[in-house]
């Protein structure tokens, strides 16, 4: 699953091309995505502008000409993919995890523009497109999220305010969208790594200087992620069909049986499961 590196990446592609262009026609031929589409969908974006694209967390923002939003998020296996009328590259995809050119099958929507088409394909269909109607509704929509990790409102006073009396181990913590937005598991076992912190230990048993180490490098493991493009696990490509390379960046993650690549560490990468999610980590260096 995308986490916000490759949302970003993702979003930055999409704004090059679809900054300040005038949705031509919408087409769609599987409105049953994870919810179904509003049946004004068609009707509130065919001749609307697109002013900017923005992201939170995990979700694309297109922001339209009427000051009304599309939500789009990716889910498990969405991608979206650009197929220009002028040119013939074989390479249409804008995001990650599936094939680089546009598949046969799956192709839920197509948003037409004057010289390119975006495709929206999702083979288990658990993304999804929203329609927004005002920022008012936007910031309802997102409350129930924590900030991101990259934001200042991500600090100690707020960290410690959510630890307290809490008996849930950091991982799964880490993972909980309503206390951080945008961190998978990808990243998680990264910062966890970089902060020497095992993913096993509880909360409440987390000192100051601990929670200070996990906000500066989950701060500096996602734009680290961003500023390399993110992490290209089964094919991720941006617009410029570029590779993401911080996977060839990653300390712990899938580098089980791995030496550990700290200085004077001897012992080698373990992996366990965590609420059935794969934990990579130190057992030295991790305490």
């Amino acid at each position: 699953m995308p986490e916000l590196p490759e949302v970003e990446i993702v979003k930055r592609s999409l704004k090059n091309k679809v900054n300040y262009k005038k949705i031509k026609k919408i087409i769609i031929t599987n409105r049953d995505l994870r919810f179904k589409i509003q049946k004004n969908f068609e009707k509130n974006l065919e001749g609307r502008i697109i002013t900017n694209v923005s992201r939170f967390s995990k979700y694309i923002i297109l922001v339209l000409d009427n000051n009304n939003y599309c939500l789009i998020h990716l889910g498990m296996s969405g991608t979206l993919h650009l197929v220009d009328y002028k040119k013939k590259e074989k390479m249409t995809n804008l995001s990650f995890y599936h094939s680089k050119i546009l598949p046969k099958n799956h192709n839920h929507i197509r948003i037409k523009f004057s010289n390119f088409t975006i495709i929206y394909n999702d083979p288990r269909r658990f993304g999804f497109f929203k329609i927004i109607n005002n920022k008012k509704e936007l910031r309802k929509y997102f409350q129930k999220l924590g900030p991101e990790a990259i934001s200042s409102k991500f600090n100690l006073k707020y960290i410690k305010n959510k630890f307290i009396n809490k008996k849930k181990n950091i991982k799964n913590f880490l993972l909980d969208q309503g206390f951080v937005s945008g961190i998978g598991n990808i990243y998680a076992n990264e910062i966890l790594f970089y902060s020497k912190i095992n993913p096993l230990k509880l909360v409440n048993k987390i000192n100051d200087s601990e929670i200070k180490k996990l906000i500066k490098y989950s701060k500096l493991v996602l734009k680290l992620a961003i500023k390399y493009g993110g992490s290209s696990i089964k094919n991720f490509k941006n617009t410029k069909g570029d590779l993401g390379l911080f996977q060839n960046k990653f300390k712990v993650y899938n580098k089980e049986n791995k030496n550990c690549v700290t200085k004077n560490c001897k012992d080698k990468i373990i992996k366990i499961f965590i609420s059935n999610r794969s934990s990579f980590f130190c057992k030295s260096c991790q305490k």
